[in-house]
């Protein structure tokens, strides 16, 4: 029997978030709504999740010593990884000793690394993937290169949002893509997976939910991503039945294999009627970040739910949608959205500022947001939207 009782009683639930940005803020959001105490976690202090947690901790995510003397201190009834860079093996100890990992440590563990989960879909699993190869030194990185063949895809085994990824379109590439994965990865230099070049039509990511009372697909989600990183996406992705169900098929084994409650984001290829396996987060997606206007549960809803064990009936399907990420080059700490009054002005138009503390570099700072009688007119909305934004960076 699911039960939550008072905040800050013993009888309460309390939730510690490992990682807390913009999709972490609105998982701490969905889990406060149940009147569950949550505990945000990140390296740097003013992330946006904590800003709306109830207390917060500031340590490096891949200290173990330090993630396991928080969680000793805070007892927390859950444990929900929000990034991949974190201590996996430190979480796979403390869920041996009775902490409850979401949705699984394992889970955690294999997909932060692009080793494990591709492993498991390819060789255990025997889900289509790309052809690949992996490579821990520069030797064995020119031998992977070799044998995939040219054009091939360049990644970190950890990382994410794109950091350390490339392509190599020419042998000119070659070295240039070996720089970059060794110094993007979120865990510093190290193996990379060198990836056979996929031939697709689009890209989907089938954001799939494991709960007590099943598992539960949403629409697909289209996106279109640049070096890796999420820039704009929409729901529904227009696919053939065929289609939908082999990506149906793949997401559910795949998640199956990792286990526990929780929302998965599962990223295919689509050519045709092939339906290609390409990675899996066990966490919200930032693609999905579509259905906080597209649907009735938002994936973070949904999330919140799975986690604390609660049945999802019915998820309710407002019609097309699209989001667009805004992103903002600069480095500061002082910024600002002008203009909020003519972004806003058009009807069906949304938009979320995370508030994050900080641009180095680039970085996402919010997301536009659009429902439309068809897709492609939401994302003309978005993009109307985004070209009436201006940012000040100070």
């Amino acid at each position: 029997m699911a039960s939550i009782g008072t905040t800050f009683t013993r009888y309460g639930k309390k939730a510690l978030l490992c990682g807390s940005g913009e999709l972490g803020k609105e998982v701490a959001i969905e889990l406060e709504r149940f009147g569950v105490q949550v505990v945000a976690l990140d390296k740097y202090e003013g992330a946006p999740a904590m800003q709306v947690a109830n207390s917060f901790h500031v340590i490096p995510m891949l200290d173990g010593k330090a993630l396991r003397e928080v969680i000793e201190q805070e007892k927390p009834d859950y444990i929900i990884p929000e990034i991949e860079a974190i201590a996996t093996d430190e979480l796979v100890a403390l869920e041996k000793e009775g902490f409850n990992v979401i949705p699984t440590a394992n889970a955690a563990r294999l997909t932060m690394n692009r080793e494990g989960i591709r492993r498991l879909a390819a060789e255990q699993l025997g889900l289509p993937t790309s052809r690949y190869a992996f490579a821990e030194t520069r030797e064995e990185f020119d031998k992977a290169v070799r044998e995939i063949g040219i054009p091939c895809v360049v990644k970190p085994v950890m990382s994410s949002s794109g950091h350390g990824q490339s392509v190599i379109r020419s042998e000119e590439d070659i070295d240039k893509a070996w720089h970059i994965s060794q110094e993007g990865g979120r865990a510093g230099s190290g193996k990379v997976i060198v990836e056979g070049f996929v031939d697709f039509d689009y890209e989907i990511t089938l954001l799939t939910v494991r709960h007590c009372a099943g598992t539960t697909f949403l629409k697909p989600i289209g996106h279109h991503q640049v070096d890796g990183d999420y820039r704009e996406s929409w729901q529904p992705q227009d696919m053939s039945s065929s289609a939908i169900a082999k990506a149906e098929h793949i997401a559910g084994a795949i998640t199956e294999a990792l286990g526990g409650y929780g929302i998965f984001g599962v990223e295919l290829f689509v050519k045709g009627e092939d339906v290609i396996f390409s990675e899996v987060s066990p966490r919200p997606h930032d693609t999905g970040m579509v259905t906080m206007i597209s649907q009735d549960l938002s994936e973070f809803a949904l999330h919140a739910r799975a986690v604390l064990g609660l049945p999802v009936p019915e998820v309710r399907f407002y019609g097309p949608s699209a989001s667009k990420a805004i992103v903002v080059e600069g480095d500061t700490r002082e910024y600002e959205f002008c203009n909020l009054e003519k972004v806003l002005e058009e009807p069906g138009v949304n938009m979320r500022i995370f508030g994050k503390p900080e641009i180095k570099g680039h970085r996402r700072l919010g997301v536009l947001l659009a429902t439309a009688p068809t897709v492609e007119e939401a994302l003309a909305k978005v993009e109307r939207a985004y070209a009436k934004l201006s940012v000040k960076v100070y």
